[in-house]
């Protein structure tokens, strides 16, 4: 072999090296975004796409001059503190915790590393925020609070015959406690009653759900940790010919519920996005106020063979699918 295409082949390859090694070192270097997800819920999945969507409209390109490390605890609170931990050791710039529990167990636990709540209805009743207009010292975020007045009126549009609603309240998630309470202050405006069962563990759904069998028109889901079964949900429901309305669109998507007038999962991601952008640049925590949805941030959605089964009129708003 000629001695001079040794030479260049060896000076190339060793060109080559030094470019992955410094590309490799810088990679590695990125400023770190952390996400403690809860699960793999589509709809989560769905928010933290818009993170990443609103990170990179912002200038954030993941792998290119930021890092986004994720880790969920599969709806199992007993791994949030090993979770927390060894995202922490990833050395973040910020730190976004995905529902309640999380988020309050990295509020009490994390104080060097700015904290982006995500998925949470209220961050006051959950202990996070002292007032929904001022964020805390370490900690801001995007809640997805829907606007309940959009949703009953939404309701009484599919079925105005409708008295009662069907809650299902998981004790340990505080999204389910401050829902109760804002659909019975709400509810009454549209001539609509509550009954609120309580839930312990999502074992337990399918023996509570028979608590509904003749005292109520439909059931609601909202935002919370029941998502994980609404599989059991729809299912428990449909042999009692009950219609299920959920906060999220993936389960009418899917066919497990018949309607959803909810917070698009994707705006919440990006208005927490535009924190963490922001947190990126240099901003702090407190100098930024919690984000929550506004009116056109709801999404309305109809499963046209669900309703076809329960005979019902599909709003001209709404986005139908199932045909």
């Amino acid at each position: 072999m000629n001695k001079k295409f040794m030479v260049a082949t060896t000076a190339i390859a060793s060109i080559v090296s030094v470019t992955l090694f410094f590309n490799y070192e810088k990679k590695k270097n990125l400023p770190v975004v952390a996400i403690a997800n809860y699960g793999p819920l589509k709809d989560l999945e769905v928010s933290i796409r818009g993170i990443r969507d609103e990170l990179a409209s912002s200038g954030f390109i993941e792998n290119e001059n930021i890092k986004i490390v994720i880790a969920d605890i599969a709806f199992d609170h007993s791994l949030i503190p090993q979770t927390i931990s060894n995202l922490k050791n990833s050395d973040p710039k910020v730190m976004v915790v995905v529902s309640t529990a999380i988020a309050q167990f990295a509020k009490g636990k994390i104080k060097d590393i700015p904290l982006v709540f995500h998925a949470i209805t209220d961050p006051v009743a959950a202990g996070l925020l002292k007032d929904i207009e001022h964020s805390g010292s370490n900690i801001t975020g995007s809640s997805d609070m829907q606007n309940l007045e959009i949703l009953l009126e939404f309701v009484k549009t599919i079925l105005p015959n409708a008295k009662t609603i069907g809650l299902l309240c998981l004790t340990s998630d505080s999204n389910d406690t401050t829902l109760v309470e804002m659909m019975k202050k709400t509810a009454p405006s549209f001539g609509l009653s509550v009954i609120a069962i309580p839930v312990d563990q999502v074992r337990d759904i399918p023996v509570c759900l028979q608590k509904f069998i003749g005292k109520v028109d439909l059931i609601y889901v909202g935002a919370s940790g029941l998502h994980a079964a609404m599989p059991i949900i729809s299912f428990e429901a449909s042999k009692m010919n009950i219609p299920v309305f959920d906060s999220e669109d993936q389960s009418v998507r899917d066919g497990l519920a018949l309607a959803s007038f909810g917070v698009s999962y994707e705006s919440v991601g990006k208005n927490a996005g535009k924190l963490v952008a922001k947190l990126l640049n240099g901003a702090s925590p407190k100098d930024l106020p919690p984000i929550f949805p506004k009116t056109e941030d709801h999404v309305c959605v109809v499963n046209e063979k669900l309703a076809k089964k329960f005979n019902l009129r599909i709003p001209k708003n709404a986005t139908i699918i199932g045909k």
